[in-house]
């Protein structure tokens, strides 16, 4: 019996429930404080289900809770199968889904199999000797006869990948920082021992996974130099810009044919219970929809995936929200995309793309719209939906080691990162401790107590749109056709059986005026906009949309 048989819970099982779900990522060192620590723990996620649930979430999506040295927070694994004592116990994991299932919310947790801590029992043992049970279970390989590591792979996080062992006198492969050791995923046993892990939580309840860097699993054998990127083809999308990271195409440290098997094997296994989704991160920023539709393909790999288009600092507009779509069917005609605005990773999406933006609420509107009314299922970043910006946080309040390195250039991950808002307080509600990063001033205001009942806040807007999605399954599951607009205008259509639907966005701060499609056309109410028809012509205000049923 697995736990969840136990909870009364009402979801029903659907082995298609992921396609078209709306999926709320939690942060939980942000999230929720209950034991006075100034860090977000699991019972803080339990108290603060009904919010999402309200909010019309399908899923959470709980970024890393495991046991951890933090070095990189919760992303450097030292035990796959227990909670770290930050956040709390197993036992208060299973509340926390008991709540959620309750509540009618599928939980999928965040796994992190490209690398561990180096201070999991597997790197300890691995590191002691090259003769040891799991010499091979890490990628270590020889120096150049000059002692300069074997070849010109960078990690994200900047410099070289490889970190020198002085026990071994060998290389060990970091993608990450030089404590996030790469597992070598060649060595069947690893994989059976992720797989293992992958079993552990879905017989403790868990209803899928987002899974971290997942095209990083696999390293070319050889370990072939990585050739050099034109300069015309670099883009900031996977690492900022003051990144060498960029320099290279990187054909030969990730995106391993290797890894479609093993991908199949994660897939059988989930196979194996009811209801069970994956969702990967892609971060690669040239072949990054090409390699999603690969791993999405022929329904035996994950069921979802999602690359960094929509996470870039590029400005957003009409024509390359058209493209990224376009793009991604060609890619993945037969896979299915889960789309992001923000996440734990890069600027909040109203601050990277709204400088200078007069109507803050608005725009925010606009874009939450948007991003639910695209073809995917659709990743929702916890305090999104209070319509936060990217928090200024000084240099001595940083945290994150990635900003530390490359600061002031690149800021790292922190200000996406501080503790989401539930009361216009100095500690926003969310601790009774100093916080773990300081809460921004400007934030309190925008708090979950000070938006509700409020019908013209973002939170409402997130609430009603959510609600008129559900009401019309063109959006979770339909086709989608791009009908050809002006900018700053951006339409498409959306089919789903016989419904078909209508959708227009002005993506602008002034009012535009467009066509509207002849034949029968009932205007479409519950989402919030309003606009002015006038016989085959609409005006649309800024940050204004429309929707309407087609006959």
């Amino acid at each position: 019996m697995t736990i969840t048989e136990t909870t009364g819970s009402i979801l029903q099982p659907d082995r298609d429930w992921w396609r078209g779900a709306v999926i709320y990522q939690i942060y939980p060192r942000s999230f929720q404080d209950t034991n006075g620590d100034g860090i977000g723990d699991l019972r803080g996620i339990t108290a603060r289900l009904p919010h999402v649930a309200a909010l019309g979430a399908d899923a959470i999506w709980i970024s890393p809770f495991f046991t951890s040295p933090m070095r990189d927070f919760g992303y450097d694994v030292s035990n796959y199968t227990d909670v770290d004592p930050i956040f709390g116990t197993l036992e208060d994991f299973d509340a926390l889904i008991a709540e959620a299932h309750r509540l009618g919310l599928r939980v999928m947790i965040d796994l992190v199999l490209s690398h561990t801590s180096d201070q999991h029992p597997w790197f300890i043992e691995s590191r002691s000797s090259r003769s040891n049970a799991k010499a091979d279970w890490y990628v270590w390989a020889d120096s150049k006869p000059d002692g300069t590591p074997p070849n010109n792979w960078l990690s994200i996080f900047g410099g070289s990948a490889w970190a020198w062992d002085p026990t071994r006198l060998q290389y060990y492969l970091h993608n990450f920082l030089t404590s996030q050791p790469d597992l070598n995923l060649h060595n069947r046993q690893v994989q059976e021992a992720l797989l293992g892990v992958e079993r552990f939580w879905l017989e403790r309840g868990v209803d899928g996974f987002r899974l971290d860097t997942i095209n990083f699993y696999f390293h070319d054998k050889q370990l072939r130099d990585n050739p050099a990127l034109a300069p015309e083809r670099r883009n900031a999308s996977t690492a900022p810009a003051v990144n060498p990271y960029n320099y290279q195409e990187h054909i030969y440290d990730k995106n391993r044919p290797e890894n479609v098997e093993f991908l199949k094997r994660f897939r059988a296994v989930m196979d194996e219970f009811p209801a069970i989704a994956a969702v990967g991160e892609v971060g690669d920023s040239q072949r990054g929809l090409e390699i999603a539709g690969e791993y999405t393909s022929g329904g035996d790999k994950m069921q979802m995936c999602y690359a960094f288009e929509f996470l870039a600092p590029d400005a957003l507009t009409p024509g390359g929200i058209a493209e990224v779509l376009l793009d991604f069917q060609k890619a993945a005609p037969e896979g299915w995309a889960c789309w992001a605005f923000s996440n734990h990773d890069v600027v909040r999406h109203v601050s990277r793309w709204g400088g200078g933006v007069a109507n803050h609420d608005a725009h925010a509107k606009l874009l939450a719209s948007l991003l639910m009314s695209l073809r995917g299922s659709v990743c929702i970043y916890q305090g999104e939906e209070l319509g936060l910006s990217e928090a200024e946080l000084a240099y001595e309040d940083l945290q994150d080691p990635y900003g530390i390195q490359f600061w002031p250039d690149f800021k790292g991950r922190d200000g996406c990162r501080t503790p989401m808002v539930w009361e216009s307080l100095p500690d926003g509600g969310f601790s009774s401790a100093r916080p773990w990063l300081p809460v921004p001033e400007s934030h309190l205001s925008q708090a979950v107590a000070a938006q509700e009942g409020d019908p013209a806040s973002v939170m409402q807007h997130y609430r009603r749109f959510l609600y008129f999605r559900k009401a019309h399954p063109a959006f979770a599951k339909g086709e989608i056709e791009f009908v050809r607009t002006r900018a700053p205008l951006l339409g498409f259509l959306r089919t789903h059986g016989d419904e078909k639907l209508f959708c227009l966005f002005n993506m602008s701060e002034e009012p535009a005026a467009a066509e509207l499609p002849s034949g029968g056309l009932k205007p479409l109410e519950g989402h919030g906009f309003i606009s002015d028809i006038k016989d085959n012509g609409i005006n649309l205000p800024a940050w204004g949309a429309f929707f309407a049923r087609l006959a």
